[in-house]
């Protein structure tokens, strides 16, 4: 009987592919598991309902934006918490913010203008959430509902509690959920950055 003998190098490139393919794995389920988690459906309240930014032109939200945004009144109107912040920046020659165009249209659809904030810090999601939590800390607020696209519900969770917030995700699939072809782009391009956030932690 003859023993066939594997090299070395390539049975550790063979290993190294399998514990690749296997985190990669393990980050997909997880953003898939996260996805179809509504942490609303077992949290009554939180200290404050925080919105995710998205595109907005010249002031006015984008449908993924209006999406986030109306599920957030959703939230508010159930009396989930007392406050919306809506958090984002702008991009170079933006006239306004993300964060003020959502916080426009929250009180033009009936939200009291004390009780719809504006955080205008960030231009990554990272960025947008260390602005929210400072302005909890500021507040002794401790706990917030997340409002932003189901697949971005894990990483949210986890940066929003490696910040001090215990997060709750609550995501709306009515904005940029419109297609299969839609929620596979989603799922594949969270894992990625579910995955880098958690090697770079950012």
């Amino acid at each position: 009987m003859t023993l066939v003998r594997r090299h070395p190098v390539l049975s550790a490139v063979a290993v190294v592919l399998l514990l690749v393919v296997a985190v990669i794995g393990a980050s997909a389920f997880t953003v898939w598991r996260a996805a179809h988690t509504d942490d609303a459906s077992r949290v009554d309240r939180a200290d404050i309902i925080i919105v995710l930014g998205a595109a907005q032109y010249g002031g006015t939200p984008s449908p993924v934006f209006v999406g986030r945004l109306d599920h957030a009144l959703l939230l508010y109107r159930q009396g989930r918490a007392d406050r919306v912040m809506v958090v984002g920046s702008n991009e170079p020659g933006d006239s306004t913010t993300e964060a003020q165009a959502g916080r426009d249209y929250l009180v033009s659809n009936g939200v009291p203008a004390d009780a719809a904030l504006a955080e205008p810090i960030g231009r990554t999601t990272y960025e947008s959430l260390v602005g929210a939590a400072s302005y909890m800390r500021e507040h002794d607020l401790h706990t917030a509902f997340l409002v932003s696209d189901p697949w971005h519900n894990a990483r949210i969770k986890r940066m929003a509690s490696d910040l001090g917030i215990r997060g709750y995700a609550s995501a709306t699939w009515t904005s940029a959920a419109k297609s299969e072809d839609t929620r596979f782009t989603g799922y594949a391009r969270e894992t990625l950055a579910y995955l880098y956030y958690r090697v770079f932690g950012r």
